[in-house]
């Protein structure tokens, strides 16, 4: 069988959530972050003929590279990768030995805050915090209007990049994630934020789910 270029894109994507992955027979996949705060999912293409894992995506990746449009073959124990001329056996690790997902997605509880975050926001409060070196992206209303920082919430005296969002909440709020936590790909998502602790990012086939910071207020 084949992977197609977007599935593989999509593991090299979830290969910066966690650098290992179960994958399930049938044509979803899903990855957590060690640390638990962040789970990914996204329908693909390629259909997986049954489960299995891999303890370092980004070798499966570079493996996979050593052939143009190569043939993929599940066995028991492990994936023979290749053509007509080279091949190579890539051994699957024991799910056991990594981090894996949670059986069911996670509910966005009653969810008071919800936008829609243009690819050109994204990248730029990215690039921003990135340029900065700030710890933490918020999105944040006065009560009049809505925005989204790259900051530092811990310190008042460190440089702020502030991006309007389209919104007119009637609710003071103030939600904050680590910056390092946004793996998403690049593009437009709807957001859905709960004072209970997590927001849900979604476009098209793709979600992810991040949690908020203990710093995060909602109607202060």
């Amino acid at each position: 069988m084949k992977i197609n270029k977007e599935t593989l894109n999509t593991l090299k994507n979830f290969s910066d959530i966690n650098m290992s992955v179960e994958v399930k027979a049938g044509n979803t996949l899903r990855t957590v972050s060690v640390q638990k705060n962040i789970l990914a999912q996204a329908e693909v293409e390629t259909t997986f003929p049954q489960d299995f894992a891999i303890y370092e995506v980004n070798r499966f990746l570079g493996a996979a590279s050593l052939f143009d449009d190569p043939e993929f073959t599940f066995g028991e124990k492990s994936v023979k990768i290749g053509n007509n001329k080279y091949s190579l056996d890539y051994v699957y690790c024991d799910p056991h030995m990594i981090v894996t997902p949670p059986e069911n997605n996670i509910t966005v509880p009653d969810p008071e805050v919800r936008f829609t975050l243009t690819q050109e926001n994204l990248s730029q409060v990215l690039k921003a915090g990135n340029v900065l070196g700030t710890p933490e992206i918020s999105v944040e209303s006065t009560g009049s209007e809505m925005v989204m920082k790259a900051m530092d919430v811990n310190n008042d005296s460190s440089d702020t990049f502030t991006v309007n969002l389209d919104g007119t909440p009637d609710t003071k709020f103030r939600f904050v994630f680590k910056i390092e936590n946004f793996k998403m790909v690049s593009g437009e998502y709807d957001v859905e934020i709960s004072s209970k602790g997590i927001a849900r990012f979604s476009r098209n086939k793709l979600q992810y789910w991040i949690a908020t910071e203990s710093s995060s207020n909602y109607g202060g």
